[in-house]
């Protein structure tokens, strides 16, 4: 039986409408595709702070949690992955990489040059359509 996984995916907007992505590195499961930066739900948490907890680790800022986006539940080939993303923006610090292997601000129209995984394109699709 397939492992299932609940992670949350923060979609961080700035002033100028671009959305914060990162680029998963090779040592990563789903190596070299581009998600919402985020991460598992720990036990006791809700899915807002885990947010605020993975992207203060993972990327040294500190985020406002807004709206929920998108909750996809996708079958990869080894794991059942639940992902709910939120709409969310940075209150505090300059988001640095730690773990990922790159990181942009993109704008909504050019999210779909990005080569995402698989979980995280209904809520790039939800973007591209101007929610």
């Amino acid at each position: 039986m397939k492992k299932s996984l609940h992670v949350v995916g923060a979609i961080i907007e700035n002033e100028k409408n671009e959305v914060f992505c990162a680029l998963r590195g090779p040592e990563m499961s789903l190596a070299n595709f581009w998600e919402f930066p985020g991460g598992k739900i720990e036990a006791g948490e809700t899915p807002q702070q885990a947010l605020k907890r993975e992207i203060s680790e993972e990327f040294s800022c500190l985020i406002e949690v807004g709206q929920k986006v998108e909750d996809t539940i996708y079958e990869y080939e080894k794991v059942i992955v639940r992902l709910e993303t939120y709409m969310a923006k940075i209150v505090q610090g300059v988001p640095t990489i730690s773990e990922h292997a790159d990181a942009q601000w993109v704008s909504r129209q050019s999210l779909s040059q990005l080569e995402f995984a698989l979980a995280d394109v209904p809520a790039v699709k939800k973007l591209l359509s101007g929610i």
